[in-house]
């Protein structure tokens, strides 16, 4: 009886594909298992096995595998399922779950090798220039990569004269499978049997007696070994006897030492001593009693504590009540500045038990955390982690936390699946069995809703940790301030004489302005031109460290114009306000005192978060300038005053969210100061000192701003009274994506009638050369949501049948905010 398995491509398309195995592959191969499998003429791919059966495909013959590239499942049971919920929830293929789900390491695909024809005889009079050229290339080298012919021809499109090269019988084209992960092995050394005995030691130093340098290698191993009574490693090796690694080598050489690898992790706990964690105060301790109660009624708990109320405390508590029963936890973060702070506190606390997973780490570090999640190592019972860690392979999990659990970070946005974390890890707990806590100084509508709504528990925590004052928030009117002319750049009066108070008692201040640059948009004072991007429908943002105009969508730059490209005048002027312009007037402002900044541009390195904040917290920057980054749980003791330099362009963004968020932005920003006993102080600068969300921010009102919000969304049919499905259209011909859109528009209407909207222009229309349509499906509350996926797959797959619409790449968005 032959045997078959059905198999996920890392590709995006719909169907599972078969292939045939032997009957002793068959016994072996489990679901989960890696496999190398042909697809299409040549191209090899890395599959997943879904299920091993006993039924052929009827529409095609199925093909042989190459090879099993696994000797266990590397991706469990579970994580199948969560796979399939995904892919059927965020209306996307479960090829596009796994490309995102696994390390890019583990997923192999196949490279195009070219080599020299050697059955044929080829003259060099036979070929063009660029041909030659591979083939001269060819004789010093047995095969070349694409990218290599790349660089010899110095031409992007190679495949026209491959495909000549091939023509002429000159090369052979083969597709070869990588490994790209490899293991890290440490060296170490040991004495040989025959020396480790007393008297063969006494023997080998003597008859090392003329070579000194070695006689104090074999000397300094000897104490290191009796001291530590664990491997030496060559490192440790020669840093202790003074001498080089080459004089190592020359023992090894001789056979006096044995050299061996060990196997170790790149990222390892460097610490010893694990403290205690800290006693709760009554309201941390009350709090933590009433979600333990909640968790025998609800799967999901909200914890509401206000900003430095000692969330992190309770979390620590709820930790170590799941790992005394042996299972793993999963404590999921917005943004990767946050983990530096937080590992540390956690380490402090569980040791080498917390792993850390998101992308800042190379493809080898991550498929070490994947391992070691797997095994349930030891290592692996506390994973700290950014949105991505919702699919690793956990075993026996029993509670996650998700934290700042409002954060827009949280939801992916390209490539597919285009899922929300915070979502995500309560269907992962529910499939596991384990229990949710979201927290949340100021949390989102839908999960305050879902409270409301009886879904989840709520637990509040109203006061700070220590009892320490919320900060006293104050407006300042900047438009009654110009006009009394008492600006100096961005800054008010009132900003500079409290900042200038703050300095003087020796604290610190953070300034927040959520665009980063020099300033969005540089005008001709003359004829009023400002550079565009030529691939997007934005004004390019002058960078003024690098002296460059740069579009924040492509990443198109070009030098800063000395004048006018439209008239030639030198007349520029700088419109809006970014960080490095607050940067500079705060330089010019307080110039004794050190200013730092962070932004994207300031943190790119992999350890570009972690300098900034180390360097904040240990107070050798007085002023630190930047975007929301700052805004998301960070904990600096010394803030004194938090500076909000414009509130404005949050608030007057075009979305349904703009107020929300504002608030919560806000509120987040301000929580930054004052975290031990002198109260914070937070200036907001503003045009509209008397819009309601300011109003409710300074008296840290969130149940007026959920109240006053709710209606609004009960009177527009939005979230999450109403749930919404964003179809984007894309295309670089705007008359194409014009008509598709409404043909598309139509169709919905015809099912869906008036919770249709659109298709309307996004805010930026056109990015990275390619036009933008968005329709907006409304789904009410009574409305299976289910059956509306299905009628939009059947939409969809009407709208690729049309010919004149196939090349048009359609985008759906669930739940797209």
């Amino acid at each position: 009886m032959p045997h078959y398995i059905n198999v996920i491509l890392p590709i995006p398309v719909e169907n599972l594909f078969t292939y045939v195995i032997t009957e002793a592959e068959s016994g072996f191969i489990k679901p989960g298992m890696r496999v190398a499998v042909p697809f299409g003429k040549t191209k090899v791919y890395t599959a997943i096995v879904k299920l091993v059966h006993n039924t052929p495909p009827t529409i095609y013959e199925a093909k042989q595998i190459h090879q099993i590239l696994d000797e266990f499942p590397i991706v469990t049971a579970t994580q199948l399922r969560m796979w399939d919920w995904m892919s059927n929830y965020y209306l996307c293929t479960v090829g596009d779950v796994m490309r995102a789900a696994l390390p890019n390491a583990f997923i192999l695909e196949s490279e195009t090798l070219i080599s020299k024809n050697t059955k044929q005889v080829i003259h060099d009079t036979d070929l063009k220039d660029d041909e030659f050229l591979i083939y001269e290339a060819l004789h010093h080298q047995s095969s070349l990569r694409i990218q290599d012919i790349i660089d010899i021809v110095d031409k992007k499109q190679v495949f026209p004269i491959i495909k000549r090269l091939l023509e002429k019988g000159a090369i052979v084209v083969e597709e070869e499978v990588f490994e790209k992960y490899k293991p890290k092995l440490v060296k170490y050394v040991k004495l040989k049997e025959n020396h480790a005995t007393a008297e063969g030691l006494q023997a080998l130093l003597d008859d090392l007696s003329r070579a000194p340098k070695q006689r104090d290698v074999v000397m300094s191993l000897f104490q290191l070994s009796a001291k530590t009574k664990k491997p030496i490693k060559v490192s440790e090796l020669t840093e202790s006897s003074g001498a080089s690694s080459s004089i190592v080598k020359s023992l090894i050489d001789k056979s006096i030492l044995d050299e061996y690898f060990i196997q170790t992790d790149r990222v390892e706990y460097q610490g010893n001593e694990v403290e205690a964690s800290k006693t709760l105060n009554t309201e941390q301790e009350e709090a933590l009693k009433q979600i333990l109660t909640t968790y025998n009624t609800h799967q999901v708990t909200l914890l509401h504590g206000v900003t430095s109320s000692g969330k992190t405390e309770v979390y620590v508590k709820l930790i170590e009540d799941v790992l005394k029963t042996g299972k793993q936890v999963l404590y999921l973060l917005p943004e990767i500045a946050l983990t530096t702070q937080l590992v540390n506190r956690l380490q402090n606390y569980f040791g080498d038990q917390v792993a850390v997973f998101h992308s800042k780490y190379s493809a080898h570090e991550r498929v070490e955390v994947w391992n070691n999640v797997l095994i349930n190592s030891p290592k692996a019972q506390v994973v700290l982690g950014a949105r991505s860690s919702v699919f690793l392979p956990f075993t026996s999990l029993g509670l996650i936390i998700v934290d700042e659990e409002h954060e827009q970070s949280f939801k992916q946005f390209d490539p597919a699946p285009r899922y929300h974390a915070r979502d995500t890890a309560v269907v992962l707990a529910h499939i596991h069995g384990a229990k949710t806590l979201l927290g949340s100084a100021t949390p989102s509508l839908e999960s305050y809703f879902n409270v409301q709504q009886g879904k989840y528990g709520l637990v509040e925590i109203t006061k700070r940790f220590n009892n320490v004052l919320m900060p006293k928030i104050e407006l300042v009117d900047i438009k009654d301030k110009q006009k009394r002319k008492l600006m100096k750049g961005h800054f008010s009066d009132r900003m500079i004489n409290v900042m200038t108070e703050t300095l003087e008692e020796g604290h610190q201040i953070i300034l927040f302005q959520n665009r980063r640059g020099f300033s969005p948009i540089v005008e001709c004072k003359t004829c009023g031109h400002a550079p565009q991007c030529p691939n997007c429908d934005v004004s390019l943002t002058f960078h003024n460290y690098r002296n460059q105009l740069r579009c924040h969508y492509c990443g198109y730059n070009m030098a800063m114009q000395l004048k006018c490209q439209a008239c030639g005048d030198t007349a520029l002027d700088t419109k809006g306000f970014g960080t490095e312009q607050i940067e500079e007037e705060v330089k010019l402002l307080f110039p004794n005192y050190k200013t730092g900044r962070m932004d994207l541009d300031t943190t790119r390195g992999k350890y570009g978060y972690e300098k900034i904040i180390t360097a904040f917290e240990q107070q050798e920057m007085d002023i630190l300038v930047g975007t929301q980054m700052l805004t998301k749980g960070l904990d600096f003791r010394n803030v004194a005053l938090v500076g909000i330099m414009n509130a404005d362009n949050l608030l007057n963004f075009p979305d349904f969210r703009a107020h929300e968020r504002s608030y919560q932005l806000l509120s987040q920003v301000s929580g930054r100061a004052g975290r031990t006993q002198k109260q914070g102080q937070v200036l907001i600068q503003t045009y509209n000192p008397y819009h309601n969300i300011l109003q409710q921010v300074s008296t840290n009102n969130y149940a007026a701003m959920y109240k006053e919000q709710m209606d609004d969304r009960y009177n527009f049919k939005y979230p999450p009274v109403y749930r919404l499905i964003r179809i984007t259209l894309k295309h670089k011909d705007f008359n194409r994506v014009n008509m598709a859109s409404q043909w598309l528009g139509k169709a919905l209407r015809q099912i869906f009638g008036d919770n249709v909207l659109g298709p309307e222009d996004p805010p930026v229309s056109r990015i990275r050369n390619l036009f933008h349509k968005n329709i907006l499906i409304k789904i009410p509350q009574k409305q299976s949501l289910g059956g509306t996926k299905k009628a939009i797959v059947k939409i969809n797959n009407s709208f690729n049948s049309v010919k004149d619409f196939r090349s048009v790449r359609l985008v759906v968005n669930v739940d797209a905010y």
